[in-house]
């Protein structure tokens, strides 16, 4: 959903893209459901990891002021010059997206990303801007940047279930954290057990690391705005599909019955059908191409999306430089390591039950955590099993001693506490911020 500025790796070396972006010929019914269950899931054993990260464009300065896209534009293109390691992408709200590429530790994949994140802020700075992380941008009106086919063509798209579509795009940003689907075979490492624990694991690291209570300089009783904004784009689009089956068959399942966003043409605007699910499409006089199949994947937005390695999108962008890293570690230690992963497993499995059969994100227990955070009394008590268990895990995954810190500074500053960065925004708001809680670079 982004424009390249710079090259570099991307986060994985799973992107269905890769496979079939260029293939014009017909696809059916059939062969979806065999590619999309013979890309989306590449299993073995869990060996690399990446994390894209997104961040607001403000003033450095005057951050309540709105950026001109001709600002944009000049700091953008000073941006093309540097060479960097990850990918750099543009947003279509002129957010900004840094994508790791695919790293076999952790603390190569902080370094990589914490010496690129340097040289843009750099950069920016020399155009007296700056980086923010903020899951929604608190005081700026969603706003395009980014003119092209594609999103007109997905604004229109989105439009049609509200507004939500529009801050999606072009006001926030968020930690997309990437793991490895994990062994064929079952146990902690499993990729069927992985599958499960992202979508269970989704509410606690939602709660953590909520980051958004503010729309309009004002609080909208929800600690993750961003996460409601998801939830109300509806379920086709940002939905997950049902987890009481084999996750091959239910996200190609998933994939033939999400509606197509567009259909692309080489000129002119891109068609928006209404009510089309990409199944009868195939079904249809003139159907998809592998071309299309490839494209429509990408206009899918669950909270877990299975891109040959999964890629957890359900975590708001975070205060600081180094914000974003606590929740790469945390998330990198209760999936990758065996004896992390199996405390998470048990400690989320009871909040499974109080989820209900509503698949993620739209039951009660996503929908609590992104009004409450870690207020919910069972979210908070999980999240402290959850961070203490990575904790534990870390010194075994090799992180350096400086990640491990900031992970037992985060605990201490908001899990034992039952808060998160959110609960520092609305502090500041009115004015109750305690003097511990230091600056944060959206306030």
């Amino acid at each position: 959903m982004s424009d390249s500025i710079s090259g570099g790796g991307h986060c994985t070396d799973g992107s269905v893209q890769t496979d079939f972006s260029d293939d014009r010929t017909a696809v059916t019914e059939a062969e979806v459901e065999a590619l999309v269950k013979g890309i989306c899931f590449k299993t073995g054993p869990p060996r690399t990891l990446g994390v894209e990260v997104e961040w607001l464009v403000h003033e450095l300065r005057e951050p309540q002021l709105p950026v001109t896209s001709e600002r944009l534009e000049a700091a953008y293109a000073a941006l093309r010059t540097v060479p960097l390691g990850s990918t750099l992408t543009v947003e279509p709200g002129g957010q900004l997206e840094l994508s790791s590429p695919p790293a076999a530790s952790l603390t190569e994949c902080a370094g990589t990303v914490s010496a690129d994140l340097d040289a843009v802020r750099k950069v920016l700075a020399d155009q007296d801007l700056q980086l923010v992380g903020a899951g929604h941008d608190p005081w700026h009106a969603p706003r395009r940047f980014l003119r092209e086919p594609r999103y007109d063509a997905m604004e229109t798209c989105l439009d049609r279930t509200g507004p939500a579509g529009r801050h999606m795009m072009c006001a926030s940003a968020s930690v997309q954290v990437c793991l490895d689907a994990g062994h064929e075979e079952p146990g902690p490492l499993g990729y069927t057990r992985r599958w499960w624990l992202a979508h269970q694991l989704g509410p606690v690291l939602v709660a953590a690391f909520a980051n958004s209570p503010l729309v309009g300089h004002r609080p909208t009783g929800w600690v993750s705005t961003r996460q409601l904004v998801w939830t109300e784009i509806g379920a086709g689009r940002a939905g997950a599909p049902p987890l009481d089956g084999d996750p091959r068959t239910a996200w190609a399942r998933h994939v033939l019955d999400a509606p197509v966003m567009c259909i692309r043409r080489d000129g002119g605007p891109w068609e928006v059908p209404e009510g089309l699910t990409f199944r009868a499409w195939t079904r249809s006089a003139a159907p998809p191409t592998h071309a299309d199949l490839a494209y429509h994947l990408t206009t899918l937005f669950p909270p877990v999306r299975p891109r040959g390695h999964l890629e957890l999108r359900m975590i708001d962008a975070q205060p600081g430089d180094d914000g974003w890293i606590v929740p790469l570690a945390v998330t990198a230690a209760l999936f990758d390591d065996p004896e992390a992963a199996e405390t998470a497993y048990r400690t989320v499995k009871p909040l499974a039950e109080r989820a209900g059969p509503r698949p993620a994100p739209n039951n009660p227990l996503w929908l609590d955590a992104a009004r409450s955070g870690l207020g919910d009394p069972e979210l908070h008590e999980a999240a402290v099993v959850c961070f203490t268990a990575a904790l534990e895990a870390l010194p075994r995954l090799g992180a350096t001693p400086e990640v491990m810190d900031a992970v037992a500074t985060y605990r201490e500053r908001y899990v034992l506490r039952g808060r998160c960065p959110a609960d520092d925004l609305l502090d500041r708001l009115r004015g109750t911020a305690p003097r511990d809680h230091g600056k944060d670079i959206s306030a």
